[in-house]
């Protein structure tokens, strides 16, 4: 069963990392991806802020999720380089987009907003991904 298969029949349970984070799959398909998080207090830094690194992860997760819609089934990825600038903090959701594949590689883009996809804009990632063809999960 592919990964896509396994997120349909099991939603979060199908990635041991959404479950370890809170994350809800909300959407996925045609190049594209929604991600959902509540923020809990252990994903605080000492100064009360979450930590960036949930705000990175979260865009990856997003942007790995929308890749895999728009690959073949057999495809694994790999993230290459991942950058992320922080706006500002609160409840997180996070879409992901592909914004193109080509042979070896593809580009991803990612926001993390607050309250929903009209909320303001709280992060936001782009990232490549080598791309291992026909290697299956």
């Amino acid at each position: 069963m592919s990964y896509l298969e396994e997120l349909r029949k099991k939603g979060r349970d199908a990635n041991p990392f959404f479950n370890l984070m809170g994350i809800e799959v909300a959407t996925f398909g045609d190049g594209k991806a929604e991600l959902q998080m509540e923020v809990r207090p252990d994903m605080l830094n000492g100064a009360g802020w979450m930590q960036g690194g949930i705000y990175t992860a979260l865009a990856d997760e997003a942007m790995a999720l929308a890749l895999f819609t728009a690959l073949d089934e057999n495809d694994r990825i790999a993230t290459i380089s991942e950058t992320t600038s922080f706006f500002r903090e609160g409840r997180i959701v996070a879409e992901g987009r592909v914004t193109r594949i080509g042979r070896q590689v593809a580009f991803a883009e990612g926001r993390v907003v607050a309250d929903g996809a009209t909320g303001p804009v709280l992060s936001q990632t782009s990232a490549s991904f080598s791309i291992i063809r026909g290697k299956g999960l």
